[in-house]
């Protein structure tokens, strides 16, 4: 028998005589010739730039590698940075979560207060917020007492039951408060609060309400329910912005300077080079030290997000899958159940 068949008369390739078909097809790939032009107009722009890394004494490659490490710098690196980064975020994603609910509450008042905290911290540029940070201590003068901790209206309350003092518990520098890191980071971590608020909202309302449901079934309370059951499901929505407004604060710690804050790696970065006339050297130092710092963060946000997106959008099985399961219906087992 010929290994060639013959197509059926009245089909395309069919002679009249019944001669066979045509062999194989060449067929012509599409051509993309803007795709070459933009392969080589990259090439040209890469080029250009390495050579101008290379070649240009302005970058001072030694001058910036030195003050990298430079010990105020470091101590910058440390504190203004990444402490700052570190608790502002942990601020931000507590007072975020908790605004979320309050948005998402039955009650008004709840929904409307943190409705108005939201509105209000994200119209307020951060670097107009720290200044105003650094000079919030004329509202609590030295000369008042200074920032005080207590029971509110104390000295009313004093008086009324014969008492002497104000109840008050301790009084604060407010100048020493405001205008040091800490209260950059209450800038920072308010700021973020309210971004944070609208991504947690995002991701709990992301979650089926029959989830809820099933958890009150269970007898679980509302705040359980939230802590056990929707917020575990709701990160998968909410690490992604989350990991991207941490690599954001990184960024925005440089603004610490509108407190100001002394301990911070741009501040330090920019007074080194002012005292030696360097100033491109010391921005490329402070940049390289950003580009180093997210590169890491960027990493760990892609490994938080395999870990929480595990069951959404799995791959397709594998040949070896389809075979163990065609195996499994031979024997009598399930088909692709168990993929």
């Amino acid at each position: 028998m010929s290994s060639t068949s013959t197509p059926a008369p009245g089909f395309p390739g069919a002679g009249a005589h019944g001669e066979e078909r045509p062999g194989k097809i060449d067929a012509v790939p599409v051509r993309h010739p803007w795709r070459v032009v933009a392969v080589v107009v990259i090439a040209i722009f890469v080029a250009q730039l390495v050579r101008l890394l290379l070649t240009n004494e302005a970058w001072n490659w030694k001058l910036v590698f030195a003050i990298m490490f430079q010990a105020p710098v470091l101590e910058g690196l440390l504190l203004g940075t990444i402490v700052g980064t570190i608790f502002a975020m942990i601020l931000g994603v507590g007072l975020g979560v908790l605004f979320a609910v309050m948005r998402l509450s039955d009650n008004p008042v709840l929904s409307r207060v943190a409705w108005f905290f939201t509105w209000f911290f994200r119209a307020i540029p951060r670097y107009v917020l720290l200044f105003i940070m650094g000079t919030l201590g004329i509202l609590f003068p030295l000369s008042s007492g200074g920032l005080t901790v207590g029971v509110p209206f104390g000295d009313l309350i004093a008086k009324l039951f014969g008492l002497h003092g104000d109840l008050s518990f301790f009084n604060l520098d407010a100048n020493q408060l405001f205008s040091s890191l800490l209260g950059g980071i209450i800038g920072l971590g308010i700021s973020e609060a309210a971004y944070m608020a609208e991504i947690a909202r995002a991701g709990i309302l992301s979650v089926d309400p029959g989830q809820r449901e099933a958890a009150s079934a269970l007898g679980m309370s509302n705040a359980m329910a939230m802590r056990r059951v929707v917020l575990p499901q709701a990160m998968r929505v909410i690490v992604p912005p989350t990991g991207n407004e941490t690599i954001a604060m990184v960024k925005d710690t440089s603004l610490l300077l509108a407190v100001p804050v002394n301990s911070e790696l741009f501040f330090q970065v920019r007074a080194i080079g002012a005292r030696l006339f360097q100033v491109f050297p010391a921005a490329v130092a402070a940049s390289l030290w950003y580009l180093i710092i997210c590169s890491l963060l960027m990493i760990v946000q892609v490994q938080l997000e395999k870990k929480f997106g595990k069951g959404f959008g799995q791959k397709a099985p594998s040949p070896n899958a389809y075979k163990a399961a065609m195996l499994r219906l031979r024997g009598g087992g399930g088909g692709m159940g168990g993929v």
